[in-house]
Order: C-alpha cells, then sequence, then structure tokens
C-alpha cells in the first residue's frame, strides 16, 4: 500500500511538469521613454498573477525607497541595482519569468534613457513582442519613437502601445485616441503589422490583468489576455517549408581520439538529418551527414535551436567560423554586404576605420565602405550623413575581409545579424542587422580592409622604472602584445611586430634590441609616426599617455570636429 500511496503524488507531479513544459513560451520586452513607468508595470504584471513571493514583497513594504502613493512601489520589483533604486531609473536590463496556465512569459524590462539605448536594444533582440509605454500625460516622445523604430528593426512581430498612466488624466477617452492616432501612423511608417492599444494605468493596475471600470469606453483585452493569446509567428521545423534551409555554423571541432571526428554547433535555421547531403562554406565541399551526436545519445534529425554534434562521411577540412548548409538553398556568400546599423559607442562610427565583426561563430575585420543615411527619429526622415553618433539608426555598406555566409534579417535573425567590435578597446559598438548582398553588384570582389596602424612602444628600460608602461596600457583597456621574451630574437621582431599590427596590438619592446637594420624592416610597414620612444625622465609616461591618444584617437576627435 506504501508504494501505491507514493506513487500518486508522483504520478501528479510528472503529469504538472508535462504540462508545464508544453506551454507555449512567449518572451516579450517593454520599451518606451524615461519615467514612463515600464518597471512599475512589469512589478504590477508579477503582482497581479501572483508570481511574487512572499519574502519579496516584505522586503519592498519595508524598503526606505518609495516613489509610488500606495504601500508599494511595483517598480523595485524589477529594479534591483542600487543605482536603479536611488536614482528611480532602470539601467541594465533585467529578465523575470513568469508563467500562467495557458503561456509561460520572460520579461525584458529595459532603460528608457536615451544614454542606455544599447540595453534596450539587447534585451529586445530575442523578442516575439515589445510593449512600447507611452505616458498619457505626455504623449508620443522622440525616446518612444526611437524605441519603436528599434522594434521594427529587430523584426520583433507584434507590438503593444500601452497607454500608460491614464489615471493622470482622468482616464479621458479623447487622449486615448489622440495617442493611438499618432502611434499608429507612426507604426504604419516603421511597417509594423500587428499593433494593439490598450490603456492602462500601471500604479492603479488599470486593464492589467482586470478589465478596470474606469475605462468603460474601451472594449479590447486587457494586457495580461493579449499576452496570452496573441499568436506566435516562429520558424518551427516543420513549418511555413522552412525544412529544406539548413543552416549550421560550426563552433567546435571535437576529436577526443583518432576514432572521432565530430563539428559541434547549433543549427540556426531548417533541419539537419542524418544521411542528408550537405554543403561545406566557403569552400564549397560537399558531403553527407554520418550521425547526429548529442548528449543523451544519438539522433536522426535536430532542428533549430538545437545544439548537437555531427559527424560527416567524408574528411574534409572545415572549422570554427564555417558553415555546413543545404545545397539546393544555400546562404549568400559575400565579402561586400549592406545592413541597417544601431550605433552603440560615444565615439562615432567612421568611413575606412576597420572593426571586428562577430558573425554566428566567425571573426571577419570590416570597414564601412558608405553611409547612405541616418534616420532622423522625429520625422523618419532619411537624412545624409558622414559618420553615425551613439544611438543613430542608419543604412551602411561594409566590405569584410573574409566571406560571410548570411540570410537576410527578416528571414532569419540567427544568420541575419552581426555586431561590430572596436579592436583597440574591445568594446561591442554597434548591431547590424543584414539587408542584401552586395557582391552582385560588381564583377570585382570587395577589397579587403586595409590594416590600421597601431603604435610601436620602445622602452629603455623595459624591466625597471618604465615598466609603468604596461600599467598604463591596462588602466585605458589598451590591448597589447609584449616582444620581452627570450624567445622571440631580434631578426623575428618585424615579423612579430607586422602580426601586431594585423592583430590590432599594440607593440612594447625595448628600445635595445631594435638594431637600424630591423628599424628599416619595421619602417617598410609602419612609418615613423607610429613610433613613440619612452624615456626615463619623469614626465616620460605623461608624455606616453599623449602620445596614445594622439594616435589612437585623432581620427575621431577630426570627425567630432
Amino acid at each position: 500500500m506504501a508504494t501505491t500511496f507514493d506513487a500518486i503524488p508522483s504520478v501528479a507531479f510528472q503529469t504538472f511538469l508535462d504540462e508545464h513544459l508544453e506551454r507555449e513560451l512567449l518572451r516579450f520586452t517593454t520599451a518606451g521613454s524615461v519615467d514612463d513607468g515600464k518597471s512599475t508595470l512589469i512589478g504590477r504584471l508579477l503582482h497581479d498573477t501572483k508570481t511574487v513571493y512572499e519574502d519579496q514583497l516584505a522586503s519592498i513594504r519595508q524598503s526606505k525607497i518609495n516613489r509610488a502613493a500606495g504601500p508599494i512601489d511595483f517598480s523595485l520589483l524589477t529594479d534591483g541595482l542600487r543605482a536603479e533604486r536611488e536614482q528611480g531609473i532602470t539601467i541594465d536590463v533585467a529578465y523575470r519569468y513568469f508563467s500562467t496556465s495557458r503561456r509561460k512569459f520572460i520579461i525584458a524590462d529595459t532603460p528608457g534613457h536615451e544614454q542606455y539605448t544599447r540595453n534596450m536594444a539587447t534585451g529586445a533582440s530575442t523578442a516575439d513582442l515589445a510593449i512600447v509605454l507611452i505616458d498619457g500625460s505626455k504623449g508620443l516622445l522622440d525616446q518612444s519613437r526611437r524605441h519603436a523604430s528599434i522594434a521594427a528593426l529587430l523584426g520583433i512581430p507584434h507590438v503593444v502601445a500601452a497607454i500608460n498612466k491614464m489615471d493622470l488624466v482622468e482616464y479621458d477617452e479623447s487622449i486615448y485616441k489622440r495617442i493611438c492616432a499618432d502611434f499608429l501612423e507612426l507604426s504604419d511608417r516603421l511597417g509594423l503589422r500587428s499593433v494593439q492599444m490598450v490603456p492602462i494605468s500601471a500604479l492603479k493596475g488599470d486593464n492589467i490583468v482586470v478589465r478596470s471600470r474606469r475605462t468603460a469606453w474601451y472594449q479590447g483585452p486587457t494586457l495580461l489576455e493579449h499576452l496570452e493569446t496573441v499568436p506566435l509567428d516562429r520558424l518551427s521545423h516543420g513549418e511555413d517549408g522552412d525544412r529544406e534551409h539548413l543552416r549550421f555554423p560550426v563552433q567546435l571541432v571535437i576529436r577526443p581520439d583518432a576514432n572521432f571526428r565530430g563539428f559541434a554547433g547549433q543549427v540556426a535555421r531548417g533541419v539537419l538529418r542524418a544521411g542528408d547531403e550537405v554543403l561545406a562554406l566557403p569552400s564549397g565541399r560537399r558531403t553527407h551527414v554520418a550521425s547526429i551526436v548529442t548528449y543523451d545519445g544519438k539522433l536522426t534529425e535536430a532542428f533549430a535551436p538545437m545544439p548537437v554534434t555531427v559527424q560527416l562521411e567524408d574528411e574534409i577540412d572545415l572549422s570554427r567560423g564555417e558553415m555546413l548548409v543545404s545545397p539546393e538553398t544555400p546562404p549568400y556568400v559575400s565579402r561586400s554586404f549592406r545592413g541597417k546599423v544601431i550605433w552603440l559607442h560615444d565615439q562615432p562610427l567612421q568611413k575606412g576605420r576597420v572593426y571586428l565583426a562577430k558573425h554566428t561563430s566567425r571573426m571577419a575585420r570590416v570597414q564601412a565602405i558608405a553611409i547612405h543615411f541616418r534616420v532622423d527619429m522625429h520625422t523618419l526622415a532619411e537624412l545624409p550623413t558622414e559618420h553615425l553618433e551613439m544611438n543613430d539608426i542608419a543604412s551602411v555598406d561594409f566590405g569584410s575581409n573574409v566571406p560571410l555566409m548570411f540570410d537576410r534579417y527578416a528571414v532569419n535573425r540567427a544568420l541575419g545579424s552581426l555586431i561590430l567590435i572596436d579592436p583597440v578597446t574591445n568594446a561591442t559598438v554597434g548591431a547590424v542587422m543584414l539587408e542584401r548582398d552586395l557582391g552582385d553588384e560588381s564583377s570585382e570582389p570587395a577589397a579587403a580592409p586595409a590594416i590600421q596602424n597601431y603604435p610601436l612602444i620602445l622602452t629603455r628600460a623595459f624591466r625597471g622604472s618604465n615598466a609603468n608602461v604596461l600599467d598604463v596600457l591596462w588602466d585605458r583597456s589598451i590591448p597589447f602584445v609584449s616582444l620581452d621574451d627570450p624567445h622571440i630574437t631580434a631578426p623575428g621582431i618585424p615579423s612579430a611586430v607586422r602580426v601586431s599590427q594585423h592583430a590590432g596590438l599594440v607593440t612594447v619592446c625595448s628600445r635595445d634590441a631594435v638594431t637600424p637594420q630591423i628599424e628599416c624592416e619595421i619602417q617598410q610597414f609602419l612609418p615613423r609616426d607610429y613610433w613613440i620612444e619612452v624615456g626615463e625622465s619623469p614626465t616620460a609616461i605623461e608624455k606616453l599617455v599623449l602620445a596614445l591618444e594622439k594616435i589612437l584617437y585623432a581620427d575621431k576627435r577630426e570627425k567630432q570636429q
């Protein structure tokens, strides 16, 4: 009897787990201008769906910070950083999870300040739906327009315009209709296809979970009702004819012994089947899938976004950054392409400057060839420009030193996006949504980006007082390589400096090791203007800092001026 008694709750619990796992998952993000009430909305949604633990509520009630009129400041449920609570703003992206009987949800609460637009783009990049909050007492602001534009650019299929703070305008229907008209005009210009308007008060809880009597003139769904019923437009392995568009970027070659050689990665699109013919790019070699291996055993097929290891029938040269695709429906393979760019850094994008591009598992060196226009956030007009400032959205042509295998972003997010990285600071400076291949517009392939010159620092007493040189580079996050290595002989110094130039690194070397002959060899590819000699005077380090700033940032300052 004891066995039967124990089995009853076990079966019930397993049934509960199965039902939970089978529920659809909706990822959504909040967007809008600062102080529009995004964090308060998320806190209210979590509270009213009873997904907040009692100890969390007790902690918030006891908090010394409360900017709400009631006993609970719902924004504190998501604004967890000390700076966020002190300033009453959202800085970083906060992810929250909750579920109802109909769906599971992952929320990305993103900041509204223009300064943190990059964080909003990060949180929205994987969303199925965006809630753009609009302060009913202020109307549609420029930052709300910018966030709506980013949502459209990122291809988010569904947008909710939540007109918040209706309590401050006494639930005036005419104000709601005026803001709806403004947002619908904006959405038409941005090409947003699925837009739902909801009048809400995050503070009072109107139309969040329960329909409000104070907006009797509104006949649409509550916010939660819409989140639970909005259709999901994701491509699965058996829908929309996407079974044939295989995209498998290789992340790692696994060879534990002489009998096994597999290629690990994540299926980005389509279906990978054992026995199927596949095309390796960019080499163009064809082979067949011998087996699909996972930790739990072999599979007959794998589909996006499953991580698997693939064994091939033939021994072909394939490494990280390369790709297995369907031979009948290959992606674009090109060294020149056009994309929409969201610029994320305070230093402007410059035409001709070399950046690192991270696309799937592939790294490339790219440069902006042409900037067609930037978007005016107020009018959505396309304005000519020569450089991009932080938070600008623009159409840019790029050239790459190696071919990229990509789909249009509108077709596939994983294959149609890349990030730009500053090779000097290693900061992520831009996000690119790929739109088209430019390789077919010219019979000539895109030229590989020219190598940018980086400083060569020569020290007099490398192991002595001038070891402060390394501290200067570390403190400023400047990537460098030191040639103070007994295995690097004098004849090899020019080659080492040349490799450092290709890698985008500052080179540090002892002055005594650079003979006149070595100087001549280095000057063939690195002009003397990029040489910095550090002496032993008390002001040597100060002069080094000034020289580094002059070389590394002079071009940026000229652009800004």
